[in-house]
């Protein structure tokens, strides 16, 4: 009776969830699949020759392009990529590392086409608009240099792609790697190439989902059982430091949690209560309350369901470090008399 009852109180979230973790899993599949297709098929050649402007600088090994390159497909197929390479040795902890910040510019240009101008923009008006898209842009830009920047001294003298950073093991090893179709000159027809990627694809997707499955559970329950809103409160201080009008508060507070009602609840406002750059300035102040949220919602289950707990844990220092450091940057800018 008390089993039925806790599966009662918890079936809402599982059916809340499950789309989520359906839609993520298939974009991971997806990026796995794709990641062990083009090593199957030697297209990393191919697509090195496009990549290797980024890549060659961070000295990473030519693979970390398709990833990127997918990226502004699909951050979470390019996301999928790169635990595929780390997991299967190709890329160590510290190469892995410097790959997703490099990331950061390509699944940001995913953005402008599906959300920036169709819907940001029009809110805001061309002006204000333009400026927090470029500001925006010029934030994720400065993070994939700097990503290019540690690369091309952490990796400084390292050879490519021969810095595993641990064993591997049997299931971990794609089929190239045990037996290289392409390079031994064997049967390379697509069906060959297809079954030897899906063969290699599985062991990965059968661990992620089971472990994405659960965190997402676990941070939903706690999202509906805890008052997160008391986190806008440090911005108080904040706005006031910045010289902010009074009216960012609530902004900042509707921004942090849904970007497309804070754009549209400071809109109005623009020219009498804000400034341009003051507007700009709010929304990327609003940006910065929200990865406390938005980490706790969609970070964690992400990064921890597609890296583990561990390493997931070192992706989302990275990238929010990262992040607030050059939205900070941004804000100096912006507020500059």
């Amino acid at each position: 009776m008390q089993a039925s009852a806790v599966i009662e109180s918890i079936w809402p979230t599982i059916i809340e969830i499950l789309p989520r973790v359906g839609r993520i899993t298939a974009l991971i599949t997806i990026g796995v699949f794709v990641a062990n297709i083009a090593v199957e098929a030697g297209l990393i050649r191919r697509i090195a020759a496009v990549s290797k402007f980024l890549t060659r600088p961070a000295n990473l090994p030519d693979i970390v392009g398709t990833a990127i390159i997918t990226t502004a497909a699909s951050t979470t197929a390019g996301y999928g990529m790169l635990a595929d390479f780390r997991e299967s040795g190709r890329l160590s902890d510290v190469e892995t590392l410097i790959a997703v910040t490099m990331n950061t510019f390509f699944g940001f240009i995913q953005h402008v086409f599906t959300f920036y101008a169709p819907v940001l923009i029009p809110i805001l008006g061309l002006e204000v608009g333009l400026l927090y898209v470029g500001s925006r842009a010029a934030i994720a830009l400065g993070i994939t240099v700097a990503g290019i920047a540690a690369g091309a001294v952490m990796l400084r003298g390292s050879p490519l792609g021969q810095t595993p950073s641990r064993p591997q093991r049997q299931d971990d090893i794609s089929p190239t790697e045990r037996h290289s179709t392409v390079s031994e000159g064997e049967d390379t027809s697509p069906l060959v190439i297809i079954e030897a990627a899906l063969r290699s694809t599985w062991p990965k997707i059968r661990r992620i989902i089971p472990r994405l499955t659960i965190i997402y559970m676990i941070v939903t329950l706690v999202i509906e059982t805890q008052d997160l809103e008391s986190i806008t409160a440090i911005a108080a201080p904040l706005t006031a430091v910045l010289g902010l009008p009074g009216a960012a508060l609530p902004v900042i507070a509707v921004f942090t949690f849904d970007t497309t009602a804070g754009a549209a609840a400071i809109a109005p406002m623009i020219g009498t209560t804000f400034s341009p750059r003051a507007a700009v300035a709010t929304m990327l102040l609003g940006g910065i309350i929200s990865f406390a949220v938005s980490t706790f919602k969609r970070s964690i289950p992400f990064q921890y369901g597609i890296w583990g707990p561990s390493f997931g844990s070192k992706v989302i220092i990275v990238n929010t470090t990262l992040k607030v450091v050059f939205i900070l940057a941004a804000l100096a800018v912006l507020l500059v008399p």
